[in-house]
């Protein structure tokens, strides 16, 4: 059961529900789609953090489709006294293969949410990627559909 102090987690699934990508500038870019499945879980805070607005969460994903693997991480939330306007930011752990290279890369998640206007910046923390991932570079659009959660990932990666 989620506590009032992950409330701002909530008010920032909103934010993933309609979020804009911005696509690399290279000519080779490709594209990754597929579904996900995500667990979040309430953490503790600072003590000097308790009783604020604020939140933390773990994130736990399984990605399926051009990306096959598996994400963890953490996410700091901020809500505020306005109904609608909250903050996010989140870093998760990739393992696995995207369009059969295998590696790890690290996601940075930025997201606001205005009087119910969402913003969500996802992007490839440059030079995590590792293996076969080494030089990935790009940004995740994340789509919530009736209840259940999708990806697409424009990326490129530079040659060895």
């Amino acid at each position: 059961m989620l506590n009032r102090f992950c409330a701002p987690a909530l008010i920032i699934l909103g934010i993933l529900m309609s979020s804009a990508v911005v696509p690399p500038t290279s000519a080779q870019a490709r594209h990754a789609r597929g579904s996900f499945n995500v667990t979040l879980a309430p953490q503790p805070l600072a003590d000097s953090l308790a009783g604020s607005m604020m939140g933390r969460m773990s994130i736990d994903k399984r990605f399926h489709g051009d990306l096959e693997g598996t994400s963890r991480g953490e996410m700091l939330t901020a809500g505020t006294g306005v109904s609608g306007s909250a903050g996010y930011v989140a870093i998760e752990r990739v393992s696995g293969t995207l369009h059969g290279k295998s590696g790890t890369f690290v996601l940075q998640h930025t997201g606001t949410m205005t009087r119910g206007a969402p913003q969500l910046t996802i992007t490839v923390v440059p030079d995590s990627g590792t293996g076969e991932l080494v030089g990935l570079t790009g940004t995740m659009l994340i789509i919530i559909a009736d209840g259940k959660h999708s990806y697409e990932f424009e990326y490129t990666l530079a040659p060895p």
